[in-house]
C-alpha cells in the first residue's frame, strides 16, 4: 500500500483522505519510512537543506497563540528585547553562513511590523544579500498593505507565516487573529514575488483527521517550504502538560508531509530532538531540510552535530551559495 502511495506521489498525486489516515496509524513505521524515502531521493537526491534562525525580537509577542512561550498569556520564563539592530542581523547571517546554512531567517515575536521595525528589517536583508549572499526568509507576523512588497524589493526570498493547524481547530489554539489572517498573509507574499514557506504544529492535541488537513492545507496554499514543528510543551503556556509525541509517530507524520507536498521542501522543523529523540536522524528519509543552530527559545542541536548526523546516514549539505541548486 505504501509503495502504491509513493509510486503515485512521485507523479505528483496525493494520497487520498484515507490512505493519509493509514499513513498516520501505520501499525510499523520502517515501511512507511522506506516509501517517502523513494519520493525524496526522486525530488530531492540525498541533499540536505540547512536553515538558521535569529529570533530578532523577543517576548513582547501581543498574540496568545497556546503553544508559544513569546505570547502575552504566556508566565514562563522568556528572555524579552525589541528588535535588535541591523547589524546584529547581518552578524548573524554571517554566522549562518558559517554554519553552511541555506537559508538565514529572521523571525520577530508580533502581530506585525510597524513602519520603523520594517525599515530596519529591510536595510539588515540588502545588506545582507549584497555582504553576506545568503538567502534569507523572513517571519514578521500578519502582513498589511505594501509591507510584502517592501519586503521583496530589499530582497527577500521567502515568507514564512504558518497555518499552525487545521482550519477547524484554529480557535482552541490562538484567538487574537484568524486562519483567515494566516492565509491573507501567505497569499500577499506570494503575490509580491515571494517564496511561501508555511506549516504547522503538531501535537498540540489534534486529530488525526487534522494532520492530515494540515498536510492537505499546505499543498493547496502552494508552499514552497513546509517546515513540519512538534510541540515542545513549554513552561507557563496553555499546552505546557501536553505530552510529546512518540518518535514513531512523528516519523510517520513527516512522511505523510512528503507524500502529499512531494516535491516541496519539508523541513524537520522545532521539536524534533524532544519528539524524535533516537530516532531524530532518520527524518532525514522523508525531510530534504533541517533547522540547526536551536531555535527561537529552546536550544537545538549545534551545527556541528547535524553536519556529523548528515554525513552518518549517507546524505550531503546542500550547497548554500546562492544561484546554486
Amino acid at each position: 500500500m505504501f509503495e502504491g502511495i509513493a509510486d503515485r506521489s512521485i507523479r505528483g498525486e496525493a494520497p487520498t483522505r484515507e490512505e493519509s489516515l493509514a499513513v498516520l496509524r501505520a501499525p510499523e513505521f520502517m515501511p512507511v519510512v522506506q516509501a517517502a524515502y523513494r519520493v525524496r531521493r526522486h525530488f530531492h537526491g540525498n541533499r540536505v537543506k540547512l536553515h538558521v534562525l535569529l529570533n530578532a525580537m523577543s517576548g513582547l509577542c501581543p498574540e496568545d497563540c497556546g503553544f508559544c512561550s513569546q505570547s502575552v498569556v504566556a508566565t514562563g520564563p522568556v528572555e524579552k528585547y525589541r528588535l535588535v539592530s541591523a547589524d546584529a542581523m547581518v552578524a548573524a547571517a554571517r554566522r549562518a553562513k558559517d554554519a553552511k546554512a541555506w537559508k538565514f531567517c529572521i523571525v520577530t515575536a508580533t502581530r506585525g511590523p510597524n513602519d520603523r521595525q520594517l525599515d530596519t528589517i529591510c536595510e539588515a536583508v540588502k545588506r545582507i544579500k549584497s555582504e553576506v549572499r545568503i538567502r534569507v526568509c523572513t517571519s514578521l507576523g500578519i502582513l498589511e498593505d505594501g509591507q510584502a512588497e517592501r519586503l521583496k524589493e530589499a530582497g527577500v526570498d521567502r515568507f514564512n507565516h504558518n497555518l499552525e493547524t487545521s482550519e477547524r481547530r484554529f480557535g482552541s489554539v490562538c484567538t487574537t487573529h484568524t486562519y483567515e489572517d494566516r492565509v491573507r498573509t501567505v497569499k500577499a507574499a506570494q503575490a509580491a514575488g515571494m517564496e511561501a514557506c508555511s506549516g504547522g504544529i503538531v501535537g498540540m492535541g489534534e486529530a488525526d483527521e487534522d494532520i492530515v488537513e494540515m498536510a492537505f492545507a499546505a499543498r493547496a496554499i502552494g508552499a514552497t517550504s513546509i517546515p513540519v514543528n512538534f510541540l515542545d510543551p513549554r513552561p507557563g503556556t496553555p499546552f505546557e502538560k501536553l505530552e510529546p509525541l512518540s518518535p514513531a509517530k512523528s516519523l510517520l507524520v513527516l512522511c505523510l508531509f512528503r507524500f502529499v507536498n512531494p516535491s516541496r521542501d519539508i523541513r524537520v522543523a522545532g521539536g524534533r530532538e524532544k519528539n524524535l529523540r533516537s530516532l531524530g536522524p532518520l527524518a532525514l528519509y522523508p525531510c530534504n531540510s533541517i533547522f540547526t543552530a536551536g531555535y527561537l527559545t529552546t536550544p537545538g542541536n549545534a551545527p556541528s552535530e547535524d553536519h556529523a548526523m548528515i554525513r552518518d546516514m549517507g546524505f550531503e549539505v546542500e550547497n548554500p551559495e546562492p544561484g546554486s541548486r
